[in-house]
């Protein structure tokens, strides 16, 4: 089986074929800013995008013609449960359409599903970030009509999970996980038997990441709100400019790290602060899971550093071993994806999915 992967981020699309579960082709396309510059909505960029990636497969010999499948991360779409679901008419009008908001993602259906209509091959998303798999308990906020809402890195989340049952030698539905994913985002979700039962929402809570706020105090945050800047201004400061950046201003973790061996105190304290609040929201999904946890797992880019790691393990370390898989597998992880359904499991319906959620 042949399978194109299409990924698209801010500023690049990577793609990659596999060969049943083997990658044999990979390529990340760069989009400078001034490219993009000019394209309000993200499904602007999908001419352009689509171009580059056709012509990126074309210089590797690869016709769409070749492929068996073609898959892509899912973008902002509706909360479905985790797994491997059919682009169909609905996913492109939720992207069209987005009721979440844009990002990049979301251009990977529009262009598996153009590649895949050339070749009359089946075309797939999945584990978008707004999978859902929460339970009633977690909805609940505090406040009457604001519920809590499930966005985290599902694709590597469910990837590094499974991963882990594997060479703990037991089914992924058998088990307790504790999965934190550190990076330029985080996100801290409690695995419970296959299932995400619970979340710290990578947009809106849980611990201060490079550039995202994460919890803030609510009364202080109130009196931001009222300070006489815009609600985009807001919305933006939030989400690029706070977290370790309003601090020390710089999202380079590796040169945080370095000014904290260097003797900074202020490096210090945020590198110090951020390994404890992460430590903080694992302890808080451990209780979730009534503290029968068979494994915390460190992913993401963050995790490569040994010596922060070991920082959230000392206040973590008694709940349950510690596993370290440091980067993200998000081709692999989609390729896996696409490949289970080829040998025979049932892909999803997202139509059919969002109908029974309503």
């Amino acid at each position: 089986m042949r399978i194109l992967v299409i990924n698209p981020g801010a500023t690049s699309t990577k793609i990659a074929v596999y060969e049943e579960d083997t990658e044999v082709f990979s390529t990340s396309l760069s989009h400078a800013p001034e490219e993009l510059s000019g394209l309000l909505r993200v499904v602007d960029q999908l001419s352009l995008r689509e171009g580059l990636v056709r012509n990126a497969l074309a210089e590797a010999g690869y016709t769409p013609a070749r492929f068996d499948a073609v898959v892509s991360r899912g973008g902002l779409v509706r909360h479905i449960p985790s797994g491997t679901y059919e682009i169909d008419d609905q996913v492109i009008h939720d992207i069209y359409n987005p009721p979440f908001g844009e990002h990049a993602s979301s251009l990977g259906p529009l262009i598996a599903r153009s590649i895949a209509a050339e070749a009359q091959i089946p075309a797939y998303l999945v584990d978008p970030v707004s999978v859902d798999e929460l339970q009633p308990l977690a909805r609940v906020s505090g406040l009457s009509g604001m519920e809590r809402e499930s966005f985290f890195h599902a694709l590597n989340q469910k990837a590094v999970a499974r991963k882990a049952a594997a060479d703990l030698g037991k089914p992924y539905e058998a088990l307790n996980l504790i999965v934190a994913h550190l990076g330029g985002g985080v996100s801290v979700a409690a695995h419970e038997k296959g299932r995400v039962v619970d979340v710290f929402n990578v947009k809106d809570e849980g611990s201060f990441s490079l550039d995202r706020a994460g919890s803030l105090p609510v009364n202080a945050l109130v009196n931001l709100c009222f300070s006489g800047v815009t609600k985009q201004e807001i919305k933006h400061r939030l989400s690029f400019e706070a977290g370790v950046f309003s601090y020390l201003g710089t999202r380079d973790f590796r040169e945080v790290q370095q000014r904290m061996l260097e003797g900074d105190e202020k490096a210090s304290l945020v590198y110090r602060a951020m390994a404890y609040q992460h430590a903080k929201d694992i302890g808080a999904m451990a209780a979730v899971l009534r503290y029968s946890v068979d494994a915390i797992i460190f992913t993401g880019g963050i995790a490569h550093s040994e010596r922060f790691c070991s920082e959230i393990s000392g206040y973590v370390e008694k709940i349950a071993p510690i596993l370290r898989y440091p980067g993200e597998e998000e081709m692999k992880a989609l390729a896996l994806g696409a490949l289970r359904v080829l040998r025979g499991e049932a892909a999803r319906s997202y139509t059919e999915t969002i109908a029974q959620t309503k």
